[in-house]
């Protein structure tokens, strides 16, 4: 896969733009609430798969290798590959489905809502598989714990980047974003 200079540096520049709304956040025990799902299915809408994708691999590149762009101004590798790291390795496969679905339907708003809530489920059930196989965690817990309550945040999130993503789209320059179709 080929990446311009041009898909690299707006790839590089949404990573800056995640690990600051990655910074918002209402803790809700283990695992908190924030912008994060918000500004990746963003990014996705805006940029499509390939470069949104690659823009979510840096942001979690920048964390791996110790600068405080996750959630609370934490970073690591035990942030990574903790208990809750899968939420934040989910956001790959959530660019990816999230990214497909919309680079092979029309850019609409109907299509975004669609992509970017099974994307966000996507998110969803990949982070709540690892925290049940990462902390020894009971099943139903994991779900009670990871899934169930971030699902009507994670549809309101899916539903506003969706809107505010085609809404940017018509109005900014074509040759710089995702076409739409």
């Amino acid at each position: 896969m080929r990446i311009s200079l041009r898909e690299q540096l707006l790839a590089a520049i949404f990573a800056g733009i995640i690990a600051i709304l990655s910074q918002v956040t209402i803790p809700l025990g283990l695992i908190p609430l924030t912008l994060q799902t918000f500004i990746i299915g963003l990014t996705v809408t805006i940029l499509g798969s390939k470069t949104g994708t690659w823009a979510i691999t840096i942001y979690l590149l920048l964390g791996l290798i110790g600068i405080p762009v996750f959630a609370g101004g934490s970073a690591g590798f035990g942030v990574l590959f903790g208990p809750t790291g899968g939420f934040l390795i989910g956001f790959i496969f959530n660019g990816l489905v999230t990214g497909s679905i919309l680079d092979n339907t029309k850019k609409n708003y109907f299509w975004a809502v669609i992509a970017n809530i099974v994307g966000a489920l996507v998110t969803l059930a990949f982070g709540t598989a690892w925290l049940k196989f990462g902390t020894g965690m009971e099943f139903i817990a994991a779900l009670k714990t990871g899934f169930i309550p971030f699902i009507i945040p994670g549809i309101i999130k899916a539903v506003a980047c969706s809107l505010l993503g085609i809404f940017l789209l018509h109005r900014l320059p074509q040759r710089y974003f995702a076409p739409i179709k």
